[in-house]
């Protein structure tokens, strides 16, 4: 299973409720940007999965109405989400295909860490709106492959 990791888009500063902040002018942008490097690059996932905070999902539905995907909102994907969730969550979903999961700092690179094996406190800098891949062929701590991972300022 390939395993997509996109940190959601710049969004508006903490402003009221952290659920319903929404994409700034540049997060709309950015979200537009890693959709159309995804499409012209074949990185099409299987499925789409959103957090359901605001800047989530509206950075999920920005990529994937330019992939042709319908996002599917998970509240596992909310701020806090750690490593035995996604395994969990992961094997419900079958071990064939790829997924495209939409959420947040610093939950994402702590489990990107966790699944290629990288020592506790190092792993991969997630910024926002970049796009990191895991191979993942067991649902094991420490089995997954990191194929890449671009900031979207190089997309």
């Amino acid at each position: 299973m390939i395993l997509y990791f996109l940190r959601h888009a710049d969004a508006e500063a903490g402003s009221g409720s952290d659920f319903d902040r929404n994409l700034t002018p540049k997060g709309l942008e950015q979200a537009a940007k890693v959709g159309r490097f995804c499409k012209a690059h074949g990185l099409v996932a299987d499925k789409i999965l959103t957090s359901p905070l605001v800047r989530a999902r509206q950075t999920a539905g920005i990529v994937g109405k330019e992939l042709g995907i319908d996002p599917l909102v998970q509240d596992w994907l909310a701020c806090g989400m750690g490593i035995r969730t996604l395994l969990k969550q992961m094997q419900a979903q079958g071990k064939e295909g790829s997924t495209l999961l939409v959420g947040h700092e610093p939950d994402f690179s702590t489990v990107i860490g966790e699944l290629i094996g990288a020592a506790e406190g190092y792993g991969v800098l997630v910024t926002k709106a970049s796009l990191t891949a895991v191979d993942l062929p067991w649902m094991e701590v420490g089995s997954g492959q990191l194929q890449f991972s671009i900031p979207v300022r190089l997309m």
